[in-house]
């Protein structure tokens, strides 16, 4: 493992976060692992040992710097394994002092501590987790499956005789029965799972209130709120999950905006603004691969006049990194639910899925997907905007592709000093981009004069 970009500096002055904190030499081995277990539950992350209320506390002794070493051996359980670096500094009277560094790796495994509690770094704090909350790391870890779980009080009497009949024949099954025996759709003792009830239940809401989909369209791109509120069109969508999904696209089409088109016969025809293939990728993801676990939330497929936004509820698996999403490997969080839908014609795995979406949005000229995570949600973005030639964006000066950034993700006009703030890029260099940009066509300046202060940018509006 490299040693961590910090100086004496930085670990003063640098923001404890979602990827680093600062502990006292004085801290317990038992606090400490807190961190530790928080940050490999996670995505990871930097510990600086030896600041407290911003002054470095001098060397540590011989007995802490062996405490240091061994706290993820002895009080974390599996063993967490991290680099340990020691940082030689001078504090503010200019004695020598020393700042040991911890860096945790993100794992593939649930982490607790040796008194059986188990934390996560959300934000700048390591959150201890409850049960159900445990289960769902160990889920979005691959550790245990939900989907193989039993429904109590469920019975098979309470699946769609005529979906299983139809999924039955799919496959070559001889009976119902056999089918969802085949793909371990009931328990060894013949109970229904999570899987059998969401794909062929009648009700599966009675169980599961949260495994719906709620498509929302906005008239304009930003969520407006109060008496600005911009939502003009709300349809909660129930049933199992095939059935879902086939709501699901019948809803967006009809409320996906259009855009006028010029055809190869030279007449105008009305166009949806994104491609049908990516967005419907986007959904069957979303429905078989997010966390039917949590019970608090749903899918949300929100319709802005530029952008398609689908959040569903629970993180990508294990370690993979929205960053890279094209990296993660195939994986399904609900492999009996996937396995299903594989044989219904209406999924792929993970990886599979997402490769689709960036090939059809890059198909069709747009910039590529955009995933965004949080704790417990991941959201895909899928913009109205062209992709820039790239012998274009070879030509543009330093920064100019942070420039536009910013103006199509604010979807507003900006002034000069917005844009510098905004990206903590000086003013000369944001200056230059802008001018390339407008030259380029890709920003559009609005003022009365060049010296006009209450002079804006902006990107054209994508649907003309």
């Amino acid at each position: 493992m490299d040693t961590p970009v910090w100086n004496c500096t930085t670990v003063i002055s640098a923001p404890e976060d979602q990827w680093f904190d600062r502990k006292s030499y004085r801290i317990s081995a038992k606090d400490l692992a807190k961190t530790i277990i928080a940050f490999a539950n996670s995505d990871g992350g930097t510990i600086a040992v030896g600041v407290h209320g911003g002054q470095l506390e001098g060397a540590p002794t011989a007995d802490q710097m062996s405490r240091l070493r061994q706290v993820g051996i002895e009080h974390v359980s599996p063993t967490v394994r991290y680099g340990f670096f020691v940082l030689d500094c001078t504090d503010s009277s200019g004695a020598p002092a020393q700042v040991c560094l911890i860096d945790v790796p993100a794992s593939e495994r649930v982490h607790e501590s040796t008194d059986g509690n188990c934390y996560l770094r959300v934000g700048d704090q390591s959150m201890k987790l409850s049960f159900d909350d445990r289960l769902e790391l160990q889920y979005s870890k691959g550790e245990r499956q939900f989907d193989s779980q039993l429904v109590r009080g469920a019975e098979v009497s309470d699946l769609s005789d005529q979906a299983l009949a139809t999924y039955a024949s799919s496959i070559g099954a001889s009976s119902a029965e056999t089918a969802l025996s085949g793909r371990h759709l009931l328990t060894r003792s013949g109970d229904v799972t999570v899987a059998a009830e969401l794909l062929f239940g009648t009700d599966p809401q009675e169980f599961f209130p949260n495994a719906a989909i709620r498509v929302l369209k906005f008239d304009s791109p930003r969520r407006e709120t109060g008496q600005r509120q911009n939502l003009v069109e709300d349809v909660r969508i129930e049933g199992n999950l095939p059935t879902m999904i086939r709501d699901a696209v019948t809803a967006i089409r009809r409320l996906l905006p259009r855009r006028r088109h010029l055809d190869t016969g030279g007449a105008f025809t009305w166009e949806p603004v994104l491609p049908e293939d990516a967005w419907l990728e986007g959904i069957v993801n979303a429905v078989l691969h997010r966390s039917y676990s949590l019970a608090g939330d749903h899918i949300r497929v929100e319709l802005f006049p530029d952008r398609i936004e689908i959040t569903s509820p629970g993180r990508f698996p294990g370690l993979a990194d929205p960053r890279h999403p094209l990296s993660i490997a195939r994986f399904a969080r609900n492999p009996l639910i996937a396995r299903v839908a594989i044989d219904l014609g209406i999924g792929q795995e993970l990886g599979e899925g997402i490769r689709r979406i960036y090939e059809e949005m890059q198909a069709g000229g747009f910039t590529e997907p955009e995933y965004r995570q949080t704790s417990g949600t991941v959201t895909l973005i899928l913009r109205v905007e062209q992709a820039v030639d790239p012998a274009v964006m070879d030509r543009l000066p330093k920064h100019a592709d942070e420039v536009l950034g910013v103006l199509r993700e604010t979807r507003a006009p900006m002034g000069t000093g917005d844009i510098v703030n905004s990206l903590s890029i000086n003013r000369p260099a944001v200056q230059q981009a802008l001018k390339a940009l407008r030259d380029e066509g890709l920003v559009t300046w609005d003022g009365r004069s060049p010296r006009d202060p209450r002079a804006t940018w902006s990107t054209p509006d994508p649907l003309h």
